[in-house]
C-alpha cells in the first residue's frame, strides 16, 4: 500500500496531476483536441494478479497506481482523498483555472468498498476534425480551414477492473474523430450525401464495375440517407473499433475487465447521445423530462440473447438453455408442464419439461440481480474479451454487444433557458434516484444561483452525487428516508443546453 501511494505521488508531482506518459500503440488513432488536452499515448491499465512474466520496476509501479480524470486537477492529497472508501469525498474540478467546455458541471465519488479503486472514468474534450479528402476525391489542402469541431463528453463505468474504462476514456473520442474525417465536407453541404465516395487511383474500386450491375428495375429508388444518420454511423463504428483495439491489446497492455460507455457528441447544432450499458442520460427542459437513453441489461435484451442462443447453440456449451422459466427447473418436474418463454415471446405459455430444460437458463434473475450466464449484469459495453463463465472456460463475450444505441436531439428546434440541462450519470446515480427526483434537484439547485454564475452546474452535479451517496450511519450510507444510499462509484456530468456563451 505504501509503495502504491508513493508511486501515485511521484507520478502526480512529475506530471502536474496527469497520468504518466505511456508507450503509444501503433493501432491508436491520432487526435487533435483541446480544452483539456489528453496525452496522445495509449494507456496501460493495472496488471492482473497472476498474469506472469517479470516486468521492469517502473512498469510495475505504473500499473500499481490508479488514475482519475485529468480535468479534476487533483493534488497528491486530493488523489488520496478520492481513493478513500471511508470518507467518500465528492470530487469536482477546481473553481480556479480553466473550466470545462460549455461550463459543464462534473462530480464523482468512489464506491463504499465494492472495488479497490474508483472504476468509473470520465472525459470532456473539444476535438477538431480535418477532412481526409474532398468529395471530388482530391486530397484536401491542410490550410483549407473547412474542418469541423465537435464537443465530447464521456462516462465509462468499469467492471472487473478499471483498465477498459481508462483506455476508452483516452481513446474513444479519437476513434470518433477518425470516422468523421470522410464526412467533413459532406456534413457541411446541405445536399443529400453521395451514394459512394470516389476511389483513389490504382485501387480496385476505380475499375469499371458496370458488368456487375444487374437490371435497374431491381432498384427502383434509392433510400434516403440523412446527415444525422452519417454521424450516428460514425459513432457506432467508433465504438466497434474501440472494442476491437481492446481485444488486440488486452494482453500487451493488460486491459482488464470491461466498461459501460455513455457518450455525448455535439456537432453542427445537434446532440448525439450514445449508450452501451446501464448508464443513462435525461434532458430536463422547463421541468419536462426527456429520456435520451435506455439501459441494456439481461432483462431489456432478453429476446436478443435468447435468439443468439437459439441460432448458435454451441455458444451455450451444453451448460445453458436459451429458454426462460419463472424459476430453475427441478429434476422431479420432468414430464410436467411448466411456464416458459422463448426468443419470440413477450408473454408466457406452458411446455412439457424435458431433460435439456434442466440446464441453467441463459438469462436469470430480476432487476439488478439479472445476469447473463449467471455472470454479468450488463449486455452492452466495451471490453470483457477475457470474461468466462465461473468455473468454466465458456466465453461470454459473444453475447455482449459493443454497439451503442444513439439518440439525436436538435438544439435548434427549441429556445433553451439556462436551467435546461442534459444529465449524464453512471448507474450509481440511477440505482437510487428516479428521473423525477433528478428533475426536482435540478430545479431546486439551479433556482438558488444566478443564470450567469459559472459554478451553478458543478453545484448541481455535486448535489446529485451527494443525494445518491447519502450520509454515513451505523448501518452504512443512508438516504434521508433511511433507505440504503448508493455504494457504487457515482459519476455525473451536467451539460447546459444553451451551449457555450449563450447566457453571457
Amino acid at each position: 500500500m505504501l509503495n502504491r501511494v508513493r508511486s501515485a505521488v511521484a507520478h502526480l508531482v512529475s506530471s502536474g496531476g496527469a497520468p504518466p506518459p505511456r508507450p503509444k500503440s501503433p493501432d491508436q488513432p491520432n487526435a487533435t483536441s483541446a480544452l483539456p488536452v489528453t496525452p496522445p499515448e495509449a494507456p496501460r491499465s493495472p496488471a492482473k494478479a497472476g498474469s506472469g512474466g517479470a516486468a521492469p520496476a517502473k512498469t510495475a509501479e505504473a500499473r500499481a497506481s490508479f488514475s482519475r480524470p485529468t480535468f479534476l486537477q487533483l493534488s497528491p492529497g486530493g488523489l488520496r482523498r478520492a481513493d478513500d472508501h471511508a470518507g467518500r469525498t465528492v470530487q469536482s474540478p477546481p473553481d480556479t483555472g480553466r473550466r470545462l467546455p460549455w461550463r459543464t458541471g462534473y462530480a464523482e465519488v468512489i464506491n463504499a468498498g465494492k472495488s479497490r479503486h474508483n472504476e468509473d472514468q470520465a472525459c470532456c474534450e473539444v476535438v477538431y476534425v480535418e477532412g481526409r479528402r474532398s468529395v471530388s476525391g482530391a486530397p484536401r489542402e491542410p490550410s483549407s480551414g473547412q474542418g469541423l469541431c465537435f464537443y465530447y463528453w464521456g462516462l465509462f463505468d468499469g467492471h472487473a477492473g478499471g483498465g477498459a474504462a481508462e483506455m476508452a476514456s483516452k481513446l474513444l473520442h479519437r476513434h470518433i474523430r477518425e470516422q468523421l474525417k470522410d464526412l467533413v465536407e459532406i456534413l457541411q453541404d446541405p445536399s443529400p450525401p453521395p451514394l459512394c465516395l470516389p476511389s483513389t487511383s490504382g485501387t480496385p474500386g476505380s475499375l469499371d464495375p458496370s458488368h456487375l450491375v444487374g437490371p435497374q428495375s431491381c432498384f427502383p429508388s434509392q433510400k434516403e440517407v440523412t446527415h444525422d444518420s452519417l454521424v450516428v454511423g460514425a459513432i457506432e463504428n467508433a465504438f466497434q473499433l474501440m472494442d476491437e483495439q481492446m481485444a488486440r491489446e488486452r494482453h500487451g497492455h493488460q486491459v482488464e475487465g470491461g466498461c459501460c460507455a455513455l457518450v455525448v457528441v455535439y456537432l453542427l447544432g445537434k446532440v448525439y447521445v450514445a449508450n452501451a450499458g446501464d448508464s443513462r442520460a435525461i434532458i430536463v427542459r422547463n421541468g419536462e423530462i426527456i429520456p435520451m437513453s435506455r439501459e441494456f441489461t439481461p432483462e431489456t435484451e432478453r429476446q436478443r440473447l435468447q435468439l443468439l442462443g437459439f441460432l448458435k447453440p454451441e455458444l451455450l456449451g451444453g451448460e445453458f438453455t436459451h429458454l426462460e422459466f419463472p424459476r430453475r427447473v427441478q429434476p422431479k418436474e420432468l414430464g410436467q408442464r411448466m411456464l416458459y418463454r422463448d426468443q419470440n415471446m413477450t408473454g408466457w405459455a406452458y411446455k412439457k419439461i424435458e431433460l435439456e430444460d434442466l440446464r441453467f437458463p441463459l438469462v436469470c434473475g430480476e432487476g439488478k440481480k439479472a445476469r447473463v450466464m449467471a455472470t454479468i449484469g450488463v449486455t452492452r459495453g466495451l471490453g470483457d474479451h477475457n470474461l468466462k463463465v465461473c468455473t468454466s472456460s465458456l466465453p461470454i463475450k459473444p453475447f455482449l454487444s459493443c454497439f451503442p444505441e444513439v439518440q439525436v436531439y436538435d438544439l435548434t428546434q427549441y429556445e433553451h433557458c439556462p436551467d435546461d440541462v442534459l444529465v449524464l450519470g453512471t448507474d450509481g446515480l440511477w440505482d437510487v434516484t428516479s428521473d423525477c427526483e433528478v428533475a426536482a434537484t435540478v430545479d431546486r439547485v439551479l433556482s438558488t444561483y444566478e443564470p450567469n454564475d459559472p459554478s451553478r452546474y458543478t453545484a448541481l452535479a455535486q448535489a446529485l452525487v451527494l443525494g445518491a451517496r447519502g450520509t454515513p450511519r451505523d448501518r452504512g450510507w443512508r438516504l434521508p428516508n433511511n433507505k440504503l444510499g448508493s455504494g457504487d462509484d457515482i459519476s455525473v456530468f451536467i451539460i447546459p443546453l444553451g451551449g457555450p456563451g449563450s447566457y453571457s
